[in-house]
Order: structure tokens, then C-alpha cells, then sequence
């Protein structure tokens, strides 16, 4: 069977991106942003997956106000980098993955979640600048990413519970897949960030730490809080950690017995723990966590 064997989270700043494709991480403001991620780079060529599931938020390139799904699941065979207003991002095409993302639908539909099939849309920085950071600049990503967006841009935004509940059964659709498959799936957004208003600038390393604190150790506590709390200690944009909760609910601690209990394997295993203030007035954090 495919199996989740690890989870990667971090910020998609779009100025980390620009700083990639400009030639500027070797500049004394990004050198510790960048230098955050040389270890997930090597751990990832060490480890690599057969796919990736990337949870994302658009940023009004694929989806417009006109029409914004909750749970989008991408099931085309290609994605290309979005045009967000200053061309492309110089990156390769993203390869998907429709046989295991069209699995995946079905068994999270009959799993009560209402998702919305996409055959063809292009990628934001959103998914893009996490690739770009684990990867650094290939030629071709190494391979197929499934990109899973969420609504976290107009509310009303799924709650952090049913983020998590999410991602239990997304692991549960991965493991009734029947190819040999090492899948990793990615949390993005955040952290603690406001891009306008008297407040823009704000960020909260408390709220930030206390945050990575809780994904590690009591994720369905952090399920609990409420949006409110997001906005108010992390900003307006801080409501993008939600999709954390998404990977984090897709780890073997938390899967599920037929009983509907958690039948809880041991907790995952912190291999890389990372957080730098600023890039580009906003908080980075990153976390990877391996299923024992």
C-alpha cells in the first residue's frame, strides 16, 4: 500500500521565492532564512518521496472572489507556474500525480469531506516557494506533487478540527491506495503574519513558538483554538497555519481505529526545527516530523 512516511511544514513567503530566482540568497538579510533549510535539502535527497501532497492556499490566480472552494484537490497531469502580476516564476512545471489524486478524492468524499475536483489550474507562489526551498532550482521537480488548496483568504475558513479531522482521512485514502508509494505531505502558510491595516507588520514569535510547540506534542489541542485567536495574536493572514493541521492530522499518531478512536502509533520524530524573523515582515517557521 502507499503509506505517509513523513511531513514537512514551512512558510511560502513569495519574497523567499523572488530572493531564489534573483540570485539573492547569499545576501546578509537572507542568508539565515536559506541557511534554515540546508538541512531539509540533504534530508530530502536522502529520503526522497514518490509524491508529495502539498496543502496551499491560492492567492486569486487560480481561484478569484467570484468563486473560492474550501478543500480544492488538483488531479491534472501538469501545473504551471502562475503569472501573479510580474510574469511566472522562472521554476519548472509542477508533474501531478491523477491516478493516486482521483483515489484520494473519492475516499475522502465518502468520507464526508466535499472537495472540489480541479483538472486545470496553474500554481501560485503558494506551492511553488515551498518546492523551491526543499529543492532548491532543478531543472525538473524530482517528482509528481498533488497541490491541495485551501480557503484561508475569504471567510468564512475552515476550522483548525476540521483541518486535522482532514487530514486523518486523507492518511486513510493514502493507505488504501494499492501501489507501493513513500508519500510525504506538506503543511504551508503562515506564520504569524498581517499584510495590511494599522497593524501590518505584525508578528508574534510567542504565538509562533507556542504554535510549533503544540503541532509537535498536542496537535488536537491546537485543533481546538479557535479563528479568533489566529487573528488577534497572529495577524490576519496567521489564519494560513490552519493547513498545518492538515499534515499534522495525517501523522500515524493520530490515524484512526474501526472503533473511530485513535488508535495512536508513537508520536512522530522532530527531525528539523526552524523559525527566523523577518522575511519580508513576516515570521518563517519550518518544521519536518517523521512517521516512527
Amino acid at each position: 500500500m502507499a503509506r505517509i512516511t513523513a511531513s514537512v511544514y514551512t512558510s511560502h513567503v513569495p519574497a523567499i521565492g523572488a530572493a531564489l530566482d534573483l540570485g539573492k540568497t547569499g545576501e546578509p538579510y537572507w542568508q539565515q532564512v536559506f541557511q534554515g533549510y540546508e538541512f531539509s535539502k540533504q534530508w530530502i535527497r536522502e529520503n526522497p518521496p514518490d509524491v508529495i501532497f502539498l496543502v496551499f492556499n491560492d492567492h486569486a490566480t487560480a481561484f478569484s472572489l467570484d468563486m473560492i472552494p474550501t478543500f480544492a484537490i488538483g488531479t491534472a497531469a501538469s501545473y504551471e507556474p502562475a503569472d501573479e502580476g510580474w510574469g511566472p516564476r522562472p521554476v519548472p512545471r509542477v508533474i501531478g500525480q491523477p491516478e493516486l489524486a482521483a483515489h484520494i478524492a473519492q475516499s475522502v468524499i465518502q468520507q464526508d469531506f466535499d472537495l472540489t475536483i480541479v483538472n486545470k489550474m496553474d500554481v501560485d507562489h503558494g506551492l511553488t516557494v515551498p518546492l523551491s526551498l526543499m529543492y532548491g532550482q532543478p531543472q525538473a521537480w524530482p517528482c509528481p506533487v498533488i497541490p491541495f488548496a485551501v480557503n484561508v483568504v475569504q471567510y468564512p475558513v475552515p476550522s483548525g478540527q476540521r483541518c486535522l479531522n482532514l487530514g486523518k482521512a486523507i492518511r486513510k485514502a493514502v493507505e488504501s491506495y494499492d501501489q507501493d508509494l513513500k508519500v510525504h505531505i506538506w503543511g504551508t502558510g503562515g506564520m504569524s503574519h498581517q499584510l495590511q491595516g494599522p497593524r501590518a507588520g505584525l508578528i508574534n514569535k510567542a504565538f509562533d513558538t507556542a504554535f510549533m510547540d503544540r503541532m509537535i506534542a498536542d496537535p488536537e489541542g491546537q485543533a481546538a483554538v479557535p479563528h479568533i485567536d489566529y487573528v488577534r495574536e497572529a495577524g490576519s493572514e496567521g489564519i494560513e497555519l490552519v493547513m498545518w493541521l492538515i499534515a499534522r492530522g495525517a501523522m500515524s499518531d493520530l490515524s484512526r481505529g474501526a472503533d473511530g478512536r485513535s488508535a495512536g502509533g508513537p508520536p512522530p520524530k522532530v527531525l528539523h526545527r526552524f523559525y527566523h524573523v523577518p522575511a519580508s515582515n513576516t515570521a518563517v517557521g519550518h518544521l519536518i516530523l517523521q512517521n516512527s
